[in-house]
């Protein structure tokens, strides 16, 4: 599943080409994703401008005055601008027609083969029940140390796993979970109510460090992540734990080791990481 930074890289490559663009009409090729697509996506988004294209958490949200069409890719959802005559591949389910800027028409194409993303709809001056309850972004000021410190106090679930809890923090996915506990050099499985203030603080940093890096380098290419363009991320090629079980570890060469954690796979290393 694309974690934030790949989502974020979606969000910076399509903003420039969908930003001050009205759409004009929206084609649905089948009536849901991992929902039903709500009317208003038909009925009221066409003939509205797009003032912004955000993100909250892995959900992309493009603006505009009457409210916002709420997107996520699930699994293996793409989203590209293209000519609006490009012929239509399998799983290619959903095009909004954008107002022209040159001579060629151009949509916003939908592709998701799993169909486990999402199109649903946010009326302006409301949060949809999607984006409630939902804990700060991990690059933000309302996330650091303290605040995990604080949070995680009582918590005797594995670190990782609080980590993970999107009411904690936003986007912390799997991946970057496991690379952000190995650079702080804390074991996944401890109890997140027995990780001291000061090793939270060398988590978070490490957090920050990590996902800002990932998103310089365009994310990370898993299963069927691409981004806008068609390129491939690139931070993958530098995963120090994530998917090398049985693996050298790159700081003192012990064997990493491999274990589920809440249904997810975890690697990390045991000498390294306590």
């Amino acid at each position: 599943m694309p974690e934030l930074p790949e989502v974020e890289t979606t969000r910076a490559g399509l903003a420039p080409h969908l930003t001050g663009r009205r759409v004009l009409g929206a084609t649905l090729r089948r009536p849901d994703l991992r929902w039903p697509i709500p009317p208003e996506i038909t009925a009221v988004l066409p003939g509205h401008r797009i003032d912004a294209v955000r993100r909250r958490a892995k959900y992309l949200l493009l603006d505009t005055a009457a409210g916002s069409a709420l997107l996520h890719l699930g699994m293996s959802g793409s989203l590209r601008v293209l000519p609006a005559a490009t012929p239509v591949r399998t799983h290619d389910h959903v095009d909004l027609a954008l107002e022209p800027r040159g001579d060629a028409p151009e949509v916003l194409r939908f592709n998701d083969p799993r169909r486990f993303g999402c199109l649903l709809w946010q009326p302006t001056g409301t949060v949809h029940p999607l984006l409630a309850g939902l804990g700060p972004e991990p690059l933000s000021d309302a996330f650091d140390g303290d605040y995990l410190f604080v949070r995680s106090r009582g918590r005797r679930a594995p670190v990782k796993v609080f980590l993970m809890d999107q009411a904690i923090v936003v986007g912390v996915g799997n991946i970057y979970a496991a690379e952000a506990l190995f650079a702080a050099g804390i074991s996944p499985t401890r109890a997140a109510g027995r990780v001291s203030r000061e090793r939270y603080v060398a988590l978070a940093q490490a957090i920050k460090r990590i996902l800002a890096y990932a998103i310089q380098r365009g994310g990370t290419t898993l299963r069927d992540f691409i981004s806008p363009d068609g390129a491939p991320g690139y931070f993958e090629q530098e995963l120090l734990v994530y998917g090398r079980e049985g693996e050298a570890c790159r700081r003192c060469g012990a064997a990493l080791r491999h274990a589920p954690l809440a249904q997810r796979a975890t690697v990390w290393c045991a000498r390294c990481q306590r």
